[in-house]
């Protein structure tokens, strides 16, 4: 099973899965032994199986960092808190939570598009 770390200080995942409203974006950022890479894309793609059939899923993206890095971004696209909500607590997705090898860490974090002048839209 990974460990878990919280992305920021200021607020838990568990927190914000208390909230509503959406399209949310859960960004997940994974760190694992390089030895354990190939391990942990297995159980990131039966993960992404079991999510892309789950109500209120719209996309995701695996990232991995370059040069030898051992970092990982999944960015994932949900219609709302209360779908994502669903899923994560679902009791099979927490039973595949243990497939991931004991040297992940995972630090899933929830965002909300911005507008910002001139460069991006919400």
């Amino acid at each position: 099973m990974p460990g878990f770390e919280e992305l920021d200080g200021a607020v838990t995942l568990g927190e914000q899965m208390q909230g509503d409203g959406g399209p949310i974006v859960l960004i997940n950022v994974f760190t694992v032994a390089p030895a354990d890479e190939a391990a942990l894309l297995a159980a990131w793609a039966r993960d992404a199986d079991f999510m892309k059939a789950q109500p209120g899923y719209i996309s995701t993206q695996l990232h991995k960092g370059i040069e030898g890095s051992s970092t990982f971004i999944n960015y994932a696209v949900w219609q709302d808190v209360e779908s994502f909500r669903n899923a994560f607590m679902n009791p099979e997705f927490q039973q595949r939570i243990q497939d991931y090898p004991q040297s992940a860490v995972a630090k899933p974090h929830l965002f909300r598009k911005l507008a910002v002048a001139n460069h991006c839209v919400a």
